[in-house]
């Protein structure tokens, strides 16, 4: 037989800290060290870096495309760092002519060209003059790149560009 102890000691184990699923907020590390986005020094030294020669400037531009959204601050809740990303980002995208679009998406990877399409729908969101129409290239290459995949992604991803 068992013996009554009156001992509640092992109602103080709060088991629900075991589970997995219970929801924890994720940016923890953001608050030791926030990201900053790319740098725009570098970004515009990389597009204004030998205009007079056409191979080096679509080797320059795809270098400039890849450091800004290698930097996309997609974990920081800073809305004035996500502003000045997609700003630098919209620039260089509108930097790239129509007919570099394509060797420029091809030379990215797979999580690039998804947060390629990040900023393309967040560029749908706040259009610019002539921005749509450069934007829609933009979607038709990465589209080809990434295929359906990289859209349900992008729209499934919490965390915004």
């Amino acid at each position: 037989m068992s013996i009554n102890t009156s001992s509640s000691a092992f109602r103080k184990i709060d088991v629900d800290q075991y589970n997995e699923d219970n929801f924890g907020d994720e940016d923890q590390g953001e608050l030791q060290s926030p990201p900053v986005g790319p740098d725009e020094s570098e970004v515009t030294s990389l597009l204004n870096q030998y205009p007079f020669q056409k191979q080096s400037l679509t080797g320059k531009s795809i270098d400039a495309l890849k450091t800004v959204l290698r930097n996309a601050p997609l974990a920081s809740k800073n809305p004035q760092v996500k502003d000045n990303a997609f700003n630098l980002t919209m620039k260089v995208l509108l930097y790239i002519k129509g007919s570099q679009i394509e060797e420029a998406v091809s030379a990215l990877d797979r999580d690039l060209v998804d947060v390629l399409m990040k900023y393309i729908y967040r560029g749908f969101e706040t259009p610019s003059e002539g921005s749509s129409g450069h934007l829609l290239l933009w979607h038709e290459r990465a589209y080809s790149v990434g295929g359906v995949g990289s859209i349900v992604r992008v729209l499934t991803d919490s965390k915004r560009a």
